[in-house]
């Protein structure tokens, strides 16, 4: 059942033409990203105080049709670094299911003081050909990131650039048919919906990585094993442990004590998953449509996407059905955000 109450701890931050899947802040600024999910447009913007959005880092960046070396393909989400710089996750492909742009899958980083590129990492090595990155953590020189499409996990050595696929294919990482809101999605041609390997977070001690597909049930590994190169494919894949039963989710989020919040999109809630495995309803209320990728600020707001993406076209049987504007809202916890979040 819905929830029908609004939760007054909830309020309504920003609101968008477009829908808006992640939100960050890096030193009180605050940066959006728009998939193509619903219309082509601006992938990038910084949300001004004024209530303008302004492409970010520019408009060339932004600009549709151009090489992959110069512009987003399809940025599925962005996040503020532990080292204070922007990182974004170009999915590399229109969509979920579709093929890959050649050179299109990356991680761009950008200078907040210079509102500049800093570096690209090129992800080719590591993608199918039907990937979708989805999105990325970070510990002690490396990323790790999901790849939504075709199921498994890379691994980026931060300095070297170098890109590894992992549990390629591995059960943890395969989503099954995805509903919201107590129905099955849809993909324009009528067919089920799988989102493979989604949500990830590391551990704030940077021991564990948490990760599982949009359909939940979510697993962990230790992250020394996905260091290190030479563990070989079997031996990762035993590494493996199952860790929670989580419900179809859009989003996630970990605080400084090691909870993860987790948005329920068939119930239209966010929950608080506690390292000891316990769960409990951080809070419910019907205007949590979809909570997409979450984000603790360092004044220990949640920040929470209302993306309503079950309702765009590519996921409602080419029908598009989102409620405009699509809202954030930020309610306050209890709890700081990692420090593998935050400078």
């Amino acid at each position: 059942m819905l929830p029908t109450e609004e939760d007054p701890r909830l309020t309504a931050a920003l609101a968008e033409d477009r829908v808006c899947t992640g939100v960050t802040t890096l030193r009180g600024r605050v940066f959006l990203s728009y998939p193509s999910a619903d219309r082509p447009g601006v992938r990038v913007a910084e949300a001004l105080p004024d209530g303008r959005r302004t492409p970010y880092p520019d408009a060339a960046w932004n600009q549709a049709g151009q090489p992959p070396d110069n512009a987003f393909v399809n940025v599925n989400g962005l996040r503020g670094g532990p080292d204070g710089r922007l990182w974004i996750i170009d999915a590399g492909a229109p969509g979920v299911g579709t093929w890959q742009v050649p050179g299109g899958a990356r991680l761009i980083v950008v200078d907040p003081d210079g509102d500049r590129v800093d570096r690209v990492y090129h992800l080719d090595s590591a993608v199918h050909p039907t990937s979708f990155v989805d999105d990325v953590r970070f510990h002690d020189g490396t990323g790790y990131l999901t790849d939504a499409g075709a199921p498994g996990l890379i691994v980026l050595d931060l300095e070297s650039g170098r890109a590894r696929r992992v549990l390629d294919g591995h059960p943890s990482t395969v989503g099954t048919p995805l509903s919201a809101d107590g129905r099955p999605l849809r993909d324009p041609q009528g067919g089920a919906v799988h989102i493979h390997a989604d949500q990830l977070e590391v551990s704030p001690d940077g021991r564990w990585l948490y990760f599982q597909p949009a359909s939940g049930g979510m697993s962990r590994i230790a992250t020394r094993w996905l260091d290190d190169p030479s563990v070989s494919v079997d031996e990762l894949a035993r590494r493996v442990e199952r860790w929670c039963d989580t419900p179809s989710t859009g989003g996630t989020a970990i605080d400084a004590a090691g909870t993860i919040y987790l948005s329920d999109v068939e119930r239209r809630r966010v929950l608080a998953l506690a390292t000891d495995r316990t769960v409990r309803t951080l809070v419910a209320d019907p205007r949590l449509v979809w909570v997409d990728a979450m984000w603790i600020d360092a004044d220990s707001q949640l920040w929470l996407p209302a993306a309503q993406l079950h309702l765009t076209a590519g996921l409602n049987g080419g029908h598009a059905a989102v409620d405009y504007p699509v809202r954030i809202y930020r309610m306050p916890v209890d709890t700081g955000p990692s420090p593998l979040d935050h400078t």
